[in-house]
């Protein structure tokens, strides 16, 4: 017998699929990374786009640049989320003719929005200093300084290894789970180090020195007087970190978690260094 079916009803067994729209991300970041969490001076949240636009992929870096933005076009992307935001310190006006107006252009021109999570993803949990402490193999992680809203939340995180290391090996081991730079990994303090307790911040950890009690602190961008100064102190040793390489890493848990909670969506990670640093000799 023949069933003819209601124009616009689906075939049997099968089933409309949601579509995903801007807004759909921008509320699952902003409920992931509550933008309540970030510093007074930082920039985060939707720079480009509409939240009615429909979005079938996601691509992720450290920082919009040509290269990050050729890709995310490649990648037929329609947003482009990044740790690092493209204005920090404000703008009145989007020029084309300057380099980041000319970014956020290339950006409107190709229907890809852009999406920032910079210091409330620091402080978030799961965050970016999260995703550096488990590829170090750090294990029970708290943080350096505690968020006001709660202890659970902060900046950087403490842990401690599941067996005892020594330092060299412990700067070998950071070595080899960060993505290759020409910067490379320093590391300063005695080579046979006991090494146990581990503190870590991804970006720039300085400012956290003081505050840090642990075996050894991994961060980037230690300046040469208040590193001097604290190992001078013997509280522990240091091993200064490529900066967007130790963030990188925490891009590939948040396209797993996209993934996961928009079915059907896909996040890629973009593999392009944006490290500065095009050389080095010892």
């Amino acid at each position: 017998m023949l069933i003819e079916r209601i124009p616009g009803e689906p075939v049997a067994g099968t089933y409309p699929v949601a579509m995903t729209t801007l807004g759909d991300l921008v509320d699952s970041f902003d409920r992931w990374f509550p933008p309540e969490l970030a510093e007074d001076w930082d920039a985060v949240g939707l720079l480009v786009g509409r939240r009615s636009a429909q979005v079938s992929a996601v691509a992720l870096a450290v920082e919009v640049t040509d290269a990050t933005l050729d890709w995310a076009i490649k990648q037929r992307a329609q947003c482009l989320f990044v740790h690092h935001p493209l204005y920090l310190r404000g703008t009145t006006n989007i020029d084309g003719d300057h380099w980041r107006g000319n970014l956020v252009m290339r950006a409107v021109e190709a229907g890809l929005a852009i999406f920032v999570a910079h210091t409330n993803a620091d402080h978030a949990r799961p965050g970016v200093s999260d995703a550096l402490a488990a590829a170090l193999g750090i294990v029970e992680s708290r943080p350096i300084r505690r968020h006001p809203s709660s202890a659970f939340l902060g900046t950087g995180r403490y842990g401690v290894l599941a067996a005892p290391t020594s330092l060299s090996e412990f700067a070998a081991r950071v070595a080899w789970a960060l993505p290759a730079t020409h910067a490379g990994v320093r590391w300063a303090g005695a080579s046979d180090r006991r090494i146990v307790r581990v503190a870590v911040c991804g970006g720039a950890g300085g400012e956290l020195l003081e505050e840090v009690d642990a075996d050894v602190y991994v961060t980037s961008d230690l300046r040469h007087h208040p590193a001097s100064d604290y190992l001078a102190s013997g509280r522990a040793a240091l091993v200064d970190i490529p900066h967007a390489a130790a963030e990188s890493l925490w891009l590939a848990p948040l396209a797993a978690r996209i993934e996961q909670e928009f079915h059907g969506l896909q996040a890629s990670v973009c593999p392009l260094s944006t490290d500065p640093w095009s050389g080095h000799h010892a």
